[in-house]
Formats: C-alpha cells, structure tokens, sequence
C-alpha cells in the first residue's frame, strides 16, 4: 500500500504541473464537445486530434487523450437529454429518461443529475484504478508468449460481442483488420506480403492513418445526408442545473451500486460504456419500487447508466496500460497514437515509465474535477453548440484529418490511403459492419502473428505449448464462452424479429 501512495504521490506531482493542468482542462472541454455532438464520439474524437500530441511529452499526450475520453462520456448525454439523440452509443440509455425530464420541463435538473452521477462514479473508479492497476500489470508480467497469444485471441473474439445480432458482420470486420495488419515485410522472414508491388507499402500501413480515415473521414461522408440539418436549442427552458436533497437521496444508492460492477465490465475487453450503462439501467429498474415510471422521466434512471458509463470508461484505461491490450475501440486509437510516440503501454509501463502510468491515473481524478466545475454552470451554454451545422463541422474535420495524416510520414501517399479507409469505413457503416473489431484487429494482428510463432518456435511447431499454460487455458475458454454467448445473442434477436414480424402481421 506505501508503494502505490508513493508512486500516486509521483503522479500527482507529475499531473499537477502547470502543462498538464492545462491540457486536462483542454482535453476534457474538447471531450465534452465531441461527446456532446451527435456521430462524432470519443473515438473520432481523438483520432482527429492526433497531430496536437506530436511533439508533445508522452505523459501530457497520454493525460489529454483520457481527458477527451472521459470528457465524452460527461458530454454525450447533453445531447440524450436535449434532443434525444446519443453524442455516442453509451449514452442511448441516457435518452429513454433524460429526454422525458427535458419535455416535463426538468431539463437542468436531469443535466445535473448526469453530471453529479459521472463524477461520483468516475471517481469511485479512479480509486479502484490506483488499487488494482499496478497489481494488474504484475500479473502480466508473468505473460509469455502463448499467454500472450490467447489474451489477444480473448481480445478479438470478445470485442464482436460488441455487435449484438451481428456475428457475422463483427467476424468479417475483425478478418478486414487482421489482414490488413499483414500488409508489409513479414518481421521474421524477411518476406515481402501483398504489397502489390508498390514499395511504400513495405513496412506497412500505418494503423493511424486507418483509423483516421475510418472514423474522422467516413463521418465527413456521413455528415453529407444532415449538411442542413439544425437543432433547435433554448436555453431559458434548461432551468437551474441543479438537484435538491431529496433527489440526492434517490440516486445515490443506485450510483454506488452500479460503479463497482460497471468498473470490472469496463476492465474486460469488448465490454464497452454501452453494454454497462444498458446492464446498470436494468439491474435498478429491478430495484425500483416503481418500475412502470422507467422510460417516461425517473431520476434514478439517468443516474444508474451515467456513472457506469463514467466508471466502464475508466476502468478500460487498465488493461491498456497494465497489458497493452484496448478494451474498446477509443483505447485503441489511444493505444495507437501512444505507439506513435514511442511508448508502449505494458507491465513494463509501470516499471520503466512510472511518471507516464502513475501521471496519467493521478491526472484521472483532476479530469473528474474540472468535468463537474465545468458542466454544471456551463452546460446551458455548451448545449447550444448543437445547434452548429454540419456544414461547419465537416471543414474543419477534414482540415485535421489530412494535417494529422501528413505529419505522420510527411508522405501524400498516406492522403490516398485515408481516402480509402474513409470509404471502407463508410461502406462498413453502411452494411452496418462494426468498425472497432476491425481496428483493435488491425493495431494487434501484429502482435498475435507475432506471439503465436514465438510459442510455436518453442516447441518445434507442437500446439502442446498451449495446453501446458493454464493461464492460456483460462483465455482460451474465454474466448470460447464470447463465441457461445455471441451466438446466443443472434438468436435471441432473431427470435425478438420474428415475434415482432408476427405481431405486425
């Protein structure tokens, strides 16, 4: 316990600097925003702003992408509550009672009641970070190459639970990224693969460049269908952003429940803010004495899905920094941008780098701060920033896109390349192809190719390594049971379909 004090300590000496102040408070503003507008999201978000972390020390860049990060789950239920519509997908839930509450006219009370909630839980969560990180990242230590291979094979067969009803769609994505992560000389061999002949392509695509274009470009092609499209937004009918005692009363127990549950979700890979916010709602609509005043304005039922959203997002930071592994698409654009500086988030991290682990977990809880004092008096104005056209947006998206892109390699070759993964990432939308298995398979197809060879090489080519590693075991039946439970969820949507065909027949 003394060591974790004193490397918190360290992190906060190292987040409390001037720089770093200002970058959080940067970070979580800009998070908010994107949460907040409709299509863009956290993800997109930080892949736009890429080219504002070359440069700058791995620590800052780091501090600022988490700050974005949790800075979207805070905004993205502004736009839930005001014009029914999710900034991102873990704030659906937020709509079903925040929007009621707006039309009842208890708008500010609803806004504060998701702010006060993603404070409280991001912050039970920043504790259960400091608890659990460093011992999470001394258990991978004892990681070898086949325990390796199977955290990774974990990692890709559980984030296509994230789309439910869509195995099949969700297995084509994850084979996309895998075998684009082929592309280059083989690091072993020497051997020149699916280059086409074209010697840029040789060492590769660079995985930011794919993630760019299929977030930040594909959206610009998205946002031609609603270029005229305007909210309205009146900010005298948001009232006082506030609750009262009795309301404090109702939630707080539902926000202690849901946090701790929603932190060990959030640690698993392919679990998502969406998932726990949907499992919180549901677990305290059971707990409600109420249940039938669920979906038509209950407090409680914009309290339980806020901080699991806020706690699922902070604990997805642990398995990227103590393993190296992305729990979500957003650490995986993190992961990949962190790369690029020349870190490489692990068990080592924390050994090697404790200022950037420790920094980053301190600069957790003064994100949380700044959040609260920053949207409770400054969302009725932050609010009518929905009102911006697209026809805005879309210039300025593209303007960083192509300006991040180039400073990577400071080759034009990569604008093509953007071009086309914007068009891939459209056409998956469009298909309704889940796009974050695709890219954690492309950031860690690499690493499984490389691990599975290494554990192989060991043994003279014998699958025996696997069965002598009961950690690799423990994965292994992971994966196996994300498989099954995926399944299990196609058929009950299908059954859901097929129920709902006949009712309407």
């Amino acid at each position: 316990m003394e060591s974790i004090l004193s490397n918190l300590l360290l992190g906060f000496q190292n987040a409390l600097s001037l720089t770093n102040l200002l970058w959080v408070t940067i970070g979580s503003f800009l998070g908010t925003l994107f949460g907040m507008l409709p299509g863009i999201g956290p993800a997109t978000g930080i892949a736009i702003l890429i080219p504002l972390s070359y440069g700058m020390d791995p620590t800052t860049a780091l501090i600022t992408m988490c700050a974005i990060y949790y800075g979207a789950m805070f905004g993205g239920s502004i736009a839930s509550i005001m014009i029914n519509t999710p900034g991102d997908a873990s704030a659906i839930v937020t709509c079903w009672d925040g929007y009621r509450m707006a039309q009842k006219g208890f708008a500010g009370k609803a806004l504060a009641t998701s702010a006060i909630a993603s404070f409280v839980g991001g912050m039970i969560a920043c504790v259960m970070v400091v608890l659990l990180a460093q011992a999470a990242a001394s258990v991978a230590l004892k990681f070898g190459p086949a325990e390796m291979f199977a955290l990774v094979l974990f990692a890709m067969t559980a984030v296509v639970t994230l789309a439910e009803g869509k195995l099949l769609r969700g297995a084509v994505a994850l084979l996309i990224g895998v075998m684009i992560s082929t592309i280059g000389i083989d690091g072993q061999s020497g051997v020149f693969r699916f280059t086409m002949g074209i010697d840029i392509l040789q060492d590769g695509i660079e995985f930011l460049v794919a993630i760019i274009g299929c977030y930040a470009i594909a959206e610009v092609f998205n946002g031609y269908s609603e270029l005229n499209v305007v909210h309205e937004i009146d900010v005298k009918k948001i009232g006082r952003v506030m609750i009262s005692k009795e309301d404090w009363k109702q939630i707080w127990l539902p926000i202690v429940r849901s946090t701790p549950v929603a932190f060990f979700l959030g640690c698993l890979p392919g679990v998502g803010g969406s998932m726990t916010s949907l499992i919180a709602y549901t677990t305290e609509r059971q707990f409600s004495k109420n249940p039938e005043d669920w979906g038509h304005g209950d407090i409680v039922g914009i309290a339980a899905p806020e901080a699991a959203n806020n706690a699922s997002s902070t604990a997805s930071i642990i398995p990227m920094l103590a393993i190296g592994i992305p729990s979500s698409g957003t650490t995986a654009v993190m992961l990949g941008a962190l790369m690029m500086l020349g870190v490489q988030p692990g068990p080592m991290l924390f050994e090697m780098r404790p200022d950037v682990a420790w920094g980053v977990i301190a600069s957790m809880f003064i994100g949380n701060i700044v959040l609260v004092f920053m949207n409770m008096p400054m969302v009725p104005y932050i609010a009518k920033l929905l009102a911006l056209p697209q026809k805005l947006l879309i210039p300025i998206i593209v303007c960083l896109a192509f300006m991040g892109t180039y400073m990577m390699n400071y080759s034009t070759f990569d604008f093509y390349l953007l071009v086309l993964f914007g068009c891939l990432g459209y056409v998956m939308q469009k298909l309704d192809i889940p796009i974050p298995p695709m890219v954690l398979a492309l950031i860690l197809g690499d690493t499984m190719e490389k691990t599975l060879r290494q554990a192989l090489v060991a043994t003279d080519g014998s699958p025996a390594v696997f069965l002598d590693k009961p950690i690799a075991l423990v994965f292994f039946a992971l994966a196996a049971l994300s498989i099954v439970y995926s399944l299990y969820q196609n058929r009950k949507v299908e059954r859901k379909r097929k129920a709902a065909s006949l009712e309407t027949a």
